[in-house]
């Protein structure tokens, strides 16, 4: 942490502990314990960082040796080691040279900062911050802030674990005592405002959310941030709850002013697709909703809307896939089904995602860099058994063919081709209702020529022969030159 915050002072985009917490739980390590340096570095391209700061320390009799060095990533460079050592009770003084020479910055000083706390505030701090248990994290923060007045870090660190125990008016107690002098002012102010939304006080969060959303970014010490999205999405969060009004406008507007601040965010675009749901725009909240998926493939609630507004917008067979889809990624699908039917909608209340954190000002999200990782990783994977299904359903081994493609729906549920294959398949192996729906997923996914084409078959495999022709004029508006469209078209009578 010290390393961190010394860096941050120096002008350093240091990512913080609590991303490289977030980091560590989406990539499944330990926060304690040894990594390899291997294992560091890949953690290091994952996040996006450019380098990564590696370092042992040691006490021996009330003195503090510290050594660190940095790696570069991407040309694998490691710097000689950066050493210091003192007298522990120097500790601040012996991080701060050690992030001196760890940046070449010779001064001696780095910006202005918030006062150091004492030793024992500090160290009470950061048992508050790595306890186990939530009680055991709120006793250490309350006697730091009690030993040092001000102490705005344990303060804000207090209001992450009395949200977490449900205690919003305590966290608001908390989030309130940074006062506006404060370099964490604009994150405390946020952070009141998400109390007071949890509290119900609905024009209260309205309010406060509202001026956030029109202040120009307030940079806090270390972590940098501004209202920005957040600020927007959780106006429209108030809304659902608590009703819109013809002056406040519908919560549709203020998540879309979201999604405009950060088209990258999944949730953003889950809440808009969401709030067109409960607003019966089903063809709004299908073109979000499919936004939302095609970010985060994962998302079982996304997933459960999206076939909600598709069966209510009427197409009954691409609704139907996102709930097998929806059923297979979550245990819940079933409890989402009964509180819809509770609340007699089509999907029920209570879905819509709180951002309890302010955007983040420098560009660098590890949350977002670690998905957009895992989803480049998913195509990737999809390309592979997509490929391999080409092959085995070229040799006719359709069984295998089957197995790889559903693979690829598994991973990538818009392929296209993958549904195009299927649909032959299926076609070929005497299952024509199975492929019509099929065939209709791969069009819905990318319409296509290839696609309209094997539909048509279908039909006419079903004696229906108006709705063959009807397929291949599609196809021929798709591709005029298409010689299988021409062909099964002179086949009609």
């Amino acid at each position: 942490m010290l390393v961190a915050d010394d860096l941050q002072g120096r002008g350093v985009g240091a990512i913080t502990r609590a991303e490289r917490v977030r980091a560590f739980e989406q990539l499944h390590l330990p926060l304690s314990g040894s990594l390899s340096r291997a294992t560091l570095i890949k953690v290091g391209e994952l996040v996006g960082a450019s380098e990564v700061i590696v370092g042992t320390y040691a006490v021996d009799r009330g003195t503090l040796k510290l050594a660190a060095h940095s790696i570069r990533i991407d040309v694998g460079r490691l710097q000689p080691d950066v050493v210091q050592q003192g007298p522990l009770t120097d500790l601040f003084n012996l991080f701060d040279a050690l992030a001196r020479g760890l940046t070449g910055d010779t001064r001696t000083s780095g910006p202005a900062r918030a006062p150091r706390p004492p030793l024992d505030a500090f160290e009470n701090y950061i048992k508050g911050l790595i306890a186990e248990s939530p009680a055991v994290q709120a006793t250490f923060l309350e006697t730091a802030v009690k030993l040092f007045r001000g102490y705005d870090r344990a303060e804000l660190a207090l209001w992450d674990v009395r949200t977490e125990q449900g205690d919003h008016a305590a966290a608001l107690a908390a989030a309130r005592a940074v006062g506006p002098t404060s370099p964490l002012w604009g994150r405390a102010k946020f952070l009141a405002a998400v109390s007071v939304l949890s509290l119900k006080r609905y024009d209260e969060a309205f309010e406060l959310f509202k001026a956030l959303s029109e202040e120009a970014p307030v940079p806090p010490l270390g972590t940098a941030a501004k209202p920005g999205g957040a600020a927007f999405n959780n106006l429209g969060v108030t809304l659902i709850r608590r009703g819109a009004t013809p002056q406040s406008g519908p919560a549709t507007y203020y998540f879309t002013k979201a999604a405009d601040a950060d088209p990258g965010d999944a949730d953003y675009l889950f809440n808009l697709g969401y709030a067109y749901v409960l607003e019966h725009n089903y063809p709004g909240a299908v073109y979000w909703l499919r936004e939302s998926v095609r970010r985060n493939p994962a998302d079982a609630d996304a997933h459960y809307v999206l076939a909600a507004a598709l069966q209510a917008a009427g197409s009954a067979v691409e609704a139907g896939r996102e709930k097998e889809l929806a059923r297979q990624l979550s245990s819940r699908y079933e409890e989402l089904e009964r509180r819809a039917a509770a609340d007699r909608m089509p999907v029920p209340r209570g879905l819509e995602r709180v951002r309890t954190e302010p955007d983040p000002s420098t560009g660098l999200r590890p949350g977002q860099t670690i998905a957009n990782t895992a989803q480049r990783e998913q195509r990737e994977l999809a390309v592979f058994h997509l490929d391999r299904g080409r092959r085995l359903y070229e040799r006719e081994e359709d069984r295998e063919a089957l197995t790889e493609l559903r693979r690829v729906v598994y991973l990538s549920p818009y392929e296209a081709q993958a549904h195009l294959l299927i649909g032959r398949i299926l076609l070929r192996t005497g299952r024509p209702q199975e492929a019509v729906d099929a065939l209709k997923i791969s069009i819905w996914s990318k319409d296509s020529a290839a696609a309209r084409v094997a539909l048509a078959e279908v039909y006419l495999k079903l004696q229906n022969p108006a709705s063959a022709r009807a397929e291949l004029e599609r196809a021929l508006a798709l591709d005029p030159a298409s010689a299988d469209a021409k062909r099964i078209l002179g086949t009609i009578k």
